[in-house]
């Protein structure tokens, strides 16, 4: 392969360097398009354009492969836990049983929020969607939390990232019993990081909360599974938010805002309510032919990926944990999963969505998943946003480290009036 990429614009070529990666494409650096020729690119959706360098996680799409810094993701859901993936992801290394101790111990040391917090939540009004609490809570803790806003001081990064991991769980928590009109529960210490997240959702004072060895399981490989995904829409608003110095507490509520999507953190929500709106297996041939229909607006969410051209290797990891949970409840029976499983037969098999590659995803399952755990659908991206934040942080981590922090600043094709003279009002 050449080392060099030619552009022929007009009579005139130009030569651009091709970069390799450890693993994956190559890519044509561009950079210097705007200043050799004149022209930009135009590329709707970056659906061809790296807009950065990352070591933290890599996907390849046509074989249904996802690695968190060399690990497969789905191997990592198995055989790990979240707080030992957000270890890897910050640091690039899985940890040794002292940093272990160390790092699990100073998060568990955080996870109390500011007092007066409790205060700012007044302000909201009773039935506020949680997402809307999340992204003005985790930007407000700048405000509560100003001595770690420094992004160019390294032991500030990490007191911040440390806290954001620890306090976000109690924040979202806090937006559920607000929701809910019911009381928060302070942090347990004594307890895991998905445990604790569950009995201050749950527990209530009048009694003793029982924790569900089963579900917290479960909600630790949601977390993993949700942890990082690349140059996702809401990876690349933080990073494009980051990029102009923000500070990180502001950073990483960017984050949660372009989650709160639809067509991103909200699909999982989307997928639920589709299987609902289907209710029994036998109305599925009537939605299938919908699905098929280019006139018909319905879609059938939860089934294929921007990335992924194969089966989603999340989806596999959340299939058997959403078996688990049904079969805990003792709702195997379940016509959500019959439903669920019903199309994903159909996927796997019918010539339309094998030449679409359109396979089933995350979002496919773990809607119901969460649901059986006791979820309402509102909360089905906050807790997509608790698992990303670590995520999150490590891309911002990577863009404060040497000199690859530079103001994001895309360019445009404009396509609207010349330019023109001003008349005045009574002229016009």
């Amino acid at each position: 392969m050449s080392d060099n990429a030619k552009i022929k614009i007009g009579n005139k070529e130009f030569d651009f360097p091709i970069k390799k990666g450890s693993v994956g494409p190559s890519v044509i650096d561009v950079s210097k398009l705007y200043f050799k020729t004149d022209h930009f690119t135009l590329d709707p959706g970056f659906t061809s354009t790296g807009s950065c360098e990352s070591s933290i996680t890599y996907i390849d799409g046509d074989k249904g492969q996802c690695y968190y810094r060399g690990y497969p993701m789905d191997t990592l859901a198995e055989k790990s836990n979240f707080l030992e993936i957000a270890y890897l992801l910050w640091y690039g290394e899985l940890p040794t049983k002292i940093e272990w101790d160390e790092f699990s111990n100073a998060i568990k040391n955080h996870t109390m929020v500011h007092e007066q917090i409790r205060v700012f939540f007044n302000g909201f009004r009773r039935g506020a969607h949680p997402m809307a609490i999340m992204v003005a809570c985790v930007a407000a803790l700048s405000a509560f939390y100003p001595d770690s806003i420094n992004i160019k001081d390294p032991e500030q990064r990490r007191i911040s990232a440390r806290r954001m991991v620890a306090k976000i769980p109690t924040l979202a928590a806090m937006a559920f019993k607000y929701s809910l009109g019911q009381p928060f529960v302070y942090p347990d210490n004594t307890l895991d990081y998905s445990e604790n997240f569950m009995q201050m959702c749950f527990a209530v004072p009048a009694e003793k909360y029982k924790i569900n060895k089963v579900f917290a399981k479960a909600l630790d490989k949601i977390f993993i599974l949700h942890a990082d995904h690349e140059q996702n829409a809401s990876t690349s608003t933080v990073r494009l938010a980051a990029s102009s110095g923000a500070n990180p507490f502001a950073s990483i509520s960017t984050g949660f805002t372009s989650l709160w999507g639809p067509s991103h953190g909200g699909a999982n929500e989307a997928a639920l309510n589709m299987l609902k709106e289907i209710g029994d297996v036998k109305n599925i041939p009537q939605y299938i032919k919908k699905a098929k229909d280019k006139t018909d607006p319905f879609k059938l969410m939860g089934f294929g990926h921007r990335v992924y051209k194969n089966y989603d290797p999340r989806a596999k990891v959340m299939q058997r944990t959403c078996h688990d949970v049904l079969n805990e409840i003792g709702n195997t029976d379940n016509k959500l999963l019959q439903v669920a499983k019903e199309l994903e037969k159909i996927a796997l098999n019918d010539e339309y969505f094998i030449e679409k590659k359109l396979y089933p995803n995350i979002d496919f399952y773990s809607g119901i998943t969460l649901s059986a755990m006791g979820f309402p659908t509102a909360m089905f991206t906050v807790i997509f946003g608790l698992a990303r934040t670590v995520g999150w942080l490590a891309h911002w981590k990577e863009m404060m480290i040497g000199n690859k922090m530079k103001i994001g600043r895309p360019r445009q094709l404009y396509t609207g009036p010349n330019p023109r003279e001003f008349k005045e009002l009574s002229k016009r």
